[in-house]
């Protein structure tokens, strides 16, 4: 009786400390404030439990429909804490599946190369500290604006040291760079790219500030695959001619052409796409679509609005075969072409249809990405949400510079 009382009491002793340590864990790890969207479910973990306490009035400013106080249980049984909910308003936007032509300028430093010279191989910029991706801004004073502008002033220099201005991260600072003999050139072994243009579609666009996105990724350097830095950009009115459909390991392709005028101005290279304002929304607005919270994206049939033909926006039916909500930006579903008529056409996912929207239960739920290399009727796609929030951010970014 004894022996069975110590077992039960070592027992006790340790549910107890498992209950405890997750208590402990709970309250430092849940915030004091929690943010979810409208109709999105609040997840705190599988053993933490949220439960409504108290309705507080809304706060007009954060532009909240809903504001609430929760008590969050362990197991629905014992207290932890409680946390203040902020639910956003759900968002609706205009769709998209258009082709659009982008134009991209840059001033970035894409790769740093090693020069030769007769003391062996060095490399200036690596010596300097520049960086992949690193926006060279001026040189001694002097603007840079394209690629033939640097290389004269480098070979001019006579091996002199120059003083960079460059832009990292949003933030300005100068560098020392010396350029080195190679042959009968001073060279800085910086490769830039200042300039790209593609087609891509647009995924939709906000009818009340006329913002817009697009692509679902963002535009990279064909030769490193680094993002390509933006210095400047237009979207333009494009068509598609024709397409290469792909076959076996090779990705096809739509054949676009810029056709008219700029659309608007391009402000965001990103991982979630591509993003810019509008000169005008156009008259006749297309349908107004709510977006989905990712916990509202589910496996099984959808479809994709795209552009593969001079014929525009069709839609075509597809299947969300995984979802990966804590993936990377841009990789968030895995989507399967099942439309037999844009196979035929197209072998599935091509080159130029990244940002076409996908649908799901009347809700935009993400956009095309990617295509896989060796199955062209599958692809990755990112969640709407995602885009919407760097939406957000942008938006942000321009009051904040109108303001100033």
């Amino acid at each position: 009786m004894k022996k069975t009382f110590q077992v039960l009491s070592l027992v006790f002793f340790f549910c107890c400390s498992i209950i405890l340590s997750l208590m402990i864990i709970g309250y430092s790890r849940i915030p004091n404030e929690l943010s979810i969207q409208e109709y999105d479910l609040m997840s705190t973990g599988s053993a933490f439990v949220c439960k409504s306490l108290t309705e507080v009035s809304a706060n007009a400013s954060l532009n909240l429909t809903n504001q609430y106080v929760t008590s969050v249980k362990l197991f629905n049984i014992f207290p932890i804490k409680s946390a203040k909910v902020n639910v956003s308003e759900r968002k609706y936007v205009v769709l998209g599946g258009n082709v659009f032509g982008i134009r991209l300028y840059t001033k970035g430093v894409v790769k740093i190369d090693e020069i030769s010279t007769p003391a062996g191989k060095v490399s200036p910029g690596a010596q300097a500290g520049l960086k992949p991706g690193d926006m060279i801004l001026s040189v001694n004073g002097k603007e840079i604006t394209d690629n033939k502008t640097l290389s004269k002033i480098i070979a001019s220099s006579g091996g002199k040291t120059l003083n960079f201005k460059i832009e990292r991260n949003g933030k300005t600072s100068d560098i020392k760079f010396t350029p080195v003999l190679s042959s009968s050139s001073y060279k800085g072994g910086l490769w830039i790219r200042d300039s790209t243009a593609g087609i891509g579609t647009m995924t939709y666009y906000d009818k009340d500030t006329g913002i817009f996105a697009g692509l679902g990724h963002a535009v990279c350097d064909v030769d490193t695959g680094e993002i390509m830095p933006l210095s400047g950009g237009d979207a333009v009115q494009a068509e598609v001619m024709g397409c290469y459909k792909g076959t076996g390991s090779t990705p096809g392709e739509l054949c676009g052409v810029f056709s008219g005028s700029s659309l608007g101005e391009l402000y965001v290279n990103g991982s979630t796409g591509i993003f810019g304002k509008l000169d005008k929304t156009p008259d006749n607005s297309g349908k107004i679509i709510p977006i989905a919270t990712p916990s509202e994206v589910k496996t099984g049939p959808a479809q994709i609005i795209s552009t593969v033909d001079e014929n525009g926006p069709k839609y075509y039916e597809i299947e969300i075969k995984k979802i990966y909500t804590g993936a990377a930006d841009n990789r968030n579903l895995i989507i399967k072409v099942t439309d037999e008529a844009l196979k035929e056409k197209t072998g599935g996912i091509v080159q130029g249809m990244s940002g076409s929207p996908i649908i799901q239960n009347g809700m935009l739920v993400g956009a095309v990405t990617h295509v896989f290399v060796d199955n062209a009727a599958e692809g990755y796609g990112i969640f709407a949400q995602n885009m919407v929030e760097t939406q957000a951010s942008l938006e942000n970014s321009l009051k904040l510079k109108n303001a100033g």
